[in-house]
């Protein structure tokens, strides 16, 4: 089993991608802020043309699941992921890939 070290910054990608494929705009045209709360856990806010939308933990994870099949041509869902705050890195994820 091999396990991914996942940036903040390539989850940012990720949800660039993501969202910029449901709206049909380019991912240069997105925004996106990462967020980590005690109570209610990871999130992040997209802003596409001035307009704002929050997303939940299973977003994140249905993003990186895109981005791991688009980007790194993996299987995403023979992946296991798991999101981590760390305080050096931030919000970091880690793919556990099953082959």
């Amino acid at each position: 089993m091999e396990t991914i070290k996942i940036s903040e910054q390539d989850i940012i990608n990720a949800m660039c991608l993501y969202i910029a494929e449901k709206k049909q705009v380019q991912p240069q045209e997105v925004e996106i802020e990462l967020m980590y709360d005690d109570d209610y856990g990871f999130s992040a806010e997209s802003y596409v043309h001035d307009r704002k939308q929050v997303h939940i933990t299973l977003n994140i994870i249905e993003a990186l699941r895109f981005w791991l099949d688009t980007e790194m041509n993996v299987d995403p869902y023979a992946a296991g992921l798991e999101l981590e705050l760390d305080d050096e890195e931030g919000i970091i994820a880690f793919a556990k890939l099953s082959r």
